[in-house]
């Protein structure tokens, strides 16, 4: 194998099930610039269907680790940056192409995707503390990431139901110069969960 594939000859078969992962929640961003860009709600369908099968993806790569034996830390890290792109980056950037797109709106989505980034970073540095006698991490402090999952049902939804743009449900407010629609406030509930230090989640 040439040279410069030598990094690749390093990953073990969990991490090409983290790779498929990252690959689905890329998809799902370049959907929702596409729906932007010629307004197809299919497009914007299909991205937000590629956030469950990336969460298929982000279970199996974990099972498909223990089986073989093969838990690393570049695998953890590799399964950290995916995370951010397919359960924070991309249901933010599918919100705003539903309609999400005020000066509020944006603060609040970049909210959400920094609790995401700042949960993954706080796991992958107090997994060691967390783990029990077996080395396992017993539970999880805050919502995972993938729970993100769920928003994008909800938007899912409303994209069936042709509530997009101007007719987003909850509709919107002026406050102050920007626009802000109530309904993306399930991303900062979403995002405050995730940095809970409180909430104990148990670990299957």
């Amino acid at each position: 194998m040439p040279r410069h594939f030598t990094m690749l000859r390093e990953f073990h078969l969990a991490d090409w099930f983290t790779l498929a992962n990252a690959f689905c929640g890329t998809g799902a961003i370049f959907a929702a610039m596409r729906f932007l860009q010629e307004g197809g709600v299919r497009d914007l369908l299909i991205g937000m269907a590629l956030i469950p099968l990336a969460f298929i993806f982000d279970a199996l790569d974990g099972r498909v680790a223990r089986w073989r034996n093969s838990a690393s830390t570049l695998g953890r890290e590799l399964d950290s940056l995916a995370d951010v792109i397919s359960f924070g980056v991309a249901p933010a950037a599918l919100a705003y192409a539903c309609g999400l797109q005020g000066g509020w709106d944006w603060v609040v989505l970049s909210f959400f995707v920094g609790c995401g980034v700042s949960r993954l970073a706080r796991y992958n540095v107090t997994a060691e503390q967390l783990a029990g006698e077996e080395g396992k991490v017993r539970y999880f402090e805050g919502t995972p990431i993938p729970t993100s999952m769920f928003l994008v049902v909800v938007l899912a939804i409303a994209a069936w139901q042709g509530a997009l743009g101007p007719d987003v449900w909850l509709g919107m407010v002026q406050l102050g110069p920007w626009q802000f629609h109530p309904l993306v406030l399930m991303f900062a509930l979403s995002g405050t969960l995730m940095i809970s230090k409180t909430l104990h989640i148990p670990k299957p």
